[in-house]
């Protein structure tokens, strides 16, 4: 429901500032905007949030670490094996852990069947806001089969919990080799069919081009990451230049534009799921032998210290800082969420646009509103 307040009449044409949200969880989230306009031009966005604060941050500090996986997985829940992985990166180096290269690579495989499939949802919603109703059907179903063979796997389709500190759950499913790559021969052939949908389309392009434009130094300023930092010309891949995992040992393109504009967000993202699934082919064959695990002591304490650890989510730069103080739940735990960041650029692209271009806008950063609400 909006609500509309009468503002300060200028220039003949009175100023109002409407309500955009809070919608249904299930819809783009609890996220509230604050919209200031004169006529259909925004003149200010604000976003307001805390309605669906979890406290996941305050919670770590009363829980073992293989418990704090399982909170994460609900922060970007369409990034939820990439933020399980990026606690257990955390905890292994406190540790001073080596990861049998089996666990690597199995982690990446993971890590970018997961990017694939949160791509795909973006894609589904971003055009069914524009009106291209079928793209949800299209990206939904789509999705549907990464999302049967992580439960396969892992017994969980999206908040899969599979990482753990020294490894993983379970091995791999017999079937899973067979599965990912009768998945990427399918994807490579449905893929462009997304372009032909809604690429090329002559109504997303003149809703998205030179729309909501962010610069390489806003990008840098306002700390935007992930595919919308990309898009500006900013060279943020985590997966690039701080490798984890088996990142150093596969070759791809990081997708990089210039023009920072929604219609460049969001060939970002179709670009990407090409990238991943260059990765994915280059592992699938070569997945080493030896154990999934490495036997851990069952309550896990890390010395005493400061401990960081970043990785590449589907949105961008998840950081994941611990402070121990020798216990076997952390002193204090911060998360450096993609999605609050990219949120604060939100103001500086839709300004002096009109109230419809903030839809694109907003779909373009892919949000994911209780990875803000932490």
């Amino acid at each position: 429901m909006e609500e509309k307040v009468k503002g300060v009449a200028t220039d003949n044409e009175e100023e109002y500032v409407i309500n955009m949200g809070p919608q249904h969880p299930s819809t783009h989230g609890v996220l509230r905007l604050l919209v200031s306009l004169k006529g259909e031009t925004v003149k200010s966005v604000q976003p307001h949030l805390g309605y669906i604060h979890s406290g996941i941050e305050k919670m770590c500090e009363s829980i073992t670490y293989p418990q704090i996986i399982h909170l994460t997985d609900r922060m970007d829940y369409l990034s939820a094996h990439i933020n399980n992985e990026a606690v257990c990166l955390n905890v292994e180096k406190a540790l001073e852990i080596e990861i049998p290269d089996r666990i690597k690579v199995i982690r990446t495989i993971m890590s970018e069947l997961t990017r694939i499939q949160s791509h795909q949802l973006w894609w589904a919603c971003f055009g069914m806001d524009l009106g291209a109703l079928t793209c949800f059907f299209y990206g939904l179903r789509d999705r549907e089969k990464i999302l049967d063979i992580f439960e396969e796997t892992c017994g969980s389709r999206m908040i899969v919990s599979y990482s753990c500190p020294g490894g993983l759950m379970y091995d791999l499913h017999p079937g899973f080799q067979k599965r990912v790559k009768d998945f990427i021969k399918y994807f490579r052939k449905i893929l462009p069919e997304y372009d032909q949908l809604l690429s090329g389309n002559i109504i997303l392009q003149e809703r998205t081009k030179g729309i909501g434009k962010l610069t390489v130094e806003d990008a840098i300023s306002f700390g935007v990451t992930g595919p919308t930092g990309r898009a500006s010309g900013f060279s943020c891949d985590v997966r690039k230049h701080e490798p984890y995992s088996a990142y150093d040992r596969v070759k791809f393109n990081e997708v990089l534009f210039t023009e920072g504009d929604t219609y460049h967000r969001y060939l970002a993202r179709i670009e990407e799921m090409w990238e991943s699934m260059n990765i994915i082919e280059q592992l699938i064959d070569n997945i080493p032998d030896g154990p999934f695990a490495v036997k851990m002591k069952p309550v896990i304490k890390l010395p005493e210290g400061e401990y960081y650890q970043r990785v590449e989510t589907a949105r961008g730069e998840l950081g994941v800082f611990i402070i121990s103080d020798g216990n076997k739940n952390p002193y204090r735990v911060k998360f450096r969420s993609p999605n609050f960041s990219n949120l604060s650029a939100l103001n500086q692209m839709a300004s002096g646009f009109k109230i419809a271009d903030l839809v694109a806008i907003g779909g373009s950063l892919d949000l994911i509103i209780p990875d803000i609400d932490r």
